[in-house]
Formats: structure tokens, sequence, C-alpha cells
């Protein structure tokens, strides 16, 4: 089987790479036809003329570079509402696969809060969206949370949206960790208000006796620059320095958000750190549910509860034992349910149904 992963899909961003390793581990032969937009900047959201401009000529650099050949179907990836279009009129009678990742209204309007709610900017992305989404013969979410809302969102049949989780880009995430001390809780993220920096720092406040470091940046990180002293900050580190940061940590903290985006996500660190074997603490929600049993996998606190993270924080710190089966439960989560080897045989079953339909 061959595939085309078409457009200008952010190439280095997990959701992408990790699903063209796993086509490939599957036996897939997948070719590439990329433009490079979003990774020359650092702030791919941005919107403006010079953005619009190099958006507009890569485009016109994939159409005048044919249709889709002798593939067996096309993929476009995350984030390619804006190729769909595209794409579909270049694919022909070859099957489309769009694997969005996220909504463009709810990154910009809702979580970002680029644009008002309501307003002719969110009432557009909210346009592409729907678009983009009904040009799809299959659409691939990541959860079956996300599954619903994005057939909704589209006005399109629940059967034609698949589920494959995210997963983790193995040749970077291997299980590393072991217990050690001295215990601190990491939190690696972007700083949006999906993930519930607010509620981290607060429960740090909570639990001063235990030290946490946080690594990134973004739209909150102003609350750092007054954090509490058992706060360690740093702005960023390489991705594929990620695996030293998560072997050293006496756990590694997901997302507590408490809008409706948290509840139907499991977000890209919640997978690193399971696929390293490092004890996980995130916030109980129905995503969350599809993959993690509470007190066997994964510590599963109330979203936004600053008092009920600590506490978890501070029970895995002192509980040796269990956070060693927190770590083996969570790797074995992961490699039953979203290991390279499980998700491209589930890549490429969905794949092959669609082509032989």
């Amino acid at each position: 089987m061959r595939v085309l992963y078409f457009g200008t899909y952010e190439r280095d961003y997990p959701r992408n790479a990790q699903v063209i390793s796993c086509l490939r581990r599957a036996g897939v032969e997948v070719a590439e036809r990329h433009e490079g937009v979003w990774e020359s900047s650092r702030h791919r959201w941005k919107a403006g003329s010079r953005s619009a401009l190099r958006l507009l000529r890569a485009e016109l650099r994939l159409a005048r570079r044919g249709g889709a050949g002798d593939a067996d179907a096309v993929i476009v990836g995350y984030p390619g509402q804006l190729d769909m279009p595209l794409a579909r009129l270049l694919s022909g009678d070859k099957p489309l696969v769009f694997n969005p990742l996220i909504s463009l209204t709810e990154t910009l309007v809702d979580d970002r809060r680029r644009f008002a709610a309501g307003s002719p900017p969110a009432r557009a992305l909210r346009a592409l969206d729907r678009l983009a989404l009904r040009c799809a013969d299959v659409v691939v979410a990541d959860t079956h949370q996300n599954a619903d809302f994005l057939a909704e969102l589209g006005g399109i049949r629940r059967e034609s949206v698949e589920v494959c989780l995210v997963g983790a880009e193995e040749r970077v995430f291997q299980p590393l960790w072991k217990h050690r001390a001295p215990f601190h809780a990491l939190f690696v993220g972007k700083l949006i208000p999906l993930h519930g920096l607010p509620t981290i720092l607060a429960a740090a406040t909570l639990a001063p006796e235990v030290r946490f470091r946080i690594v990134g940046s973004g739209q909150l990180e102003a609350l750092l620059h007054e954090r509490p002293p058992n706060v360690d900050w740093i702005s960023w580190v390489e991705y594929e320095r990620l695996p030293e940061e998560l072997a050293g940590a006496g756990c590694a903290l997901g997302i507590f958000g408490t809008g409706a985006k948290a509840r139907r996500v499991i977000p890209n660190k919640a997978f690193q750190a399971l696929a390293c074997g490092v004890p996980l603490v995130t916030a109980d929600t129905p995503a969350a549910r599809e993959l993690l049993v509470h007190g066997a996998s994964a510590l599963l606190v109330p979203p936004g509860d600053p008092a009920a993270l600590a506490a978890a924080i501070r029970r895995l710190s002192g509980d040796a034992p269990l956070a060693r089966l927190l770590a083996a439960g969570g790797r074995a989560a992961y490699e039953a349910r979203a290991s390279e080897l499980v998700l491209g045989r589930r890549w490429r079953g969905l794949l092959e149904q669609l082509v032989h339909a």
C-alpha cells in the first residue's frame, strides 16, 4: 500500500511524525508532498498578511505538483483545514483522509482567544472547519470524545469519523524511568489555558515541600514570573531531550484545564510520559478514561482542583511502590493501546478498508 501525506502540515509536530512512523512500521509506503509554512514561526497561529501570503504561495506550489499519482490514498495532516479543498481537488477518485487533531474554531477562539466568539473571524473559522471536515472521505480523531465533537461540528455522519490514539514517537520516547530521589513533578507544555497552569501553580503553593519543574512558554507564561519558590521554570528544551527530562522526574503532569476541549483530549505529553514509563498524574476526564484507570495506570484528579492535584503529587512523592506500580501500569496501557505497532495496524486497517470499499 502507498499513501501520500499531503499539505502544509507541521512536519515535526508529534501527531504527524508519529502517524508517518506508524504507517511505515506497518509496511505502508509513505510519500510526503509537503510545503512548509508553520515550521518557520514559533507562534504558528498568528494571523497577518505575511502569513496569508506565505500560505497562498505554498498552496500554489502544491497545486503545481499535480495529483495523487500512484498513491492508494491521500492523508492531510495537522493543521490541514486550509489544505483540504485543494487535496479534495487533487486526490480525484482516491480516498481522502483528514487527520485534523484540532478544530480551528476551538483552538483560536475558545482556547488561544485570538478572536472573540461570534466575531466575523470566528464565524469564518467555523465555516472553514466544516468545509474541511466535509471534504474528507474519512476523518481520524484522537479520542472517541473528539470524534463525537468533530462529527457534530462538521455536520457529518459519526460513522465517517474513525479513532486512532495519538501515541508517541518511539524513536525518541522509550522506557527510561526508574524511581529515584529527590522527587519532582514535571510539566512540559505550551502554557495555554487547556493545560491548566493556574491549577499546577496553586497545587505547588499547597505542597511547598515538593519541587515542581515547568518546561515551556506561551500564552500564560506571565503567571510564572511570580511563581512559588518550589517551582523551577525553563522556557523550553529540544524535543529530542524530552526523554531526559521525563527520566529524571518523580512524576509527569498532564492537563488540568476545565474547558470542554480538555475533557475530550489526551495530550502528547501524557503519551510521551507513558511511553517512557513515568508515573502520570492528569485530569479525570472522559477522554482520559478511554485509556487510563485511576490507581492502576495513572492518578486521575478532578480538573481545576489544586488541592486534589497537590494531594496526588504528595502521595506519589512518599510512596515508591505506588510510583513503580503506576509506571508499569501506564507503560502496559501504552503498549496495549497506543504503541506504534498497535497504531500502525490500526491506521493500515482503516486505510485498507477505505481503499477496498
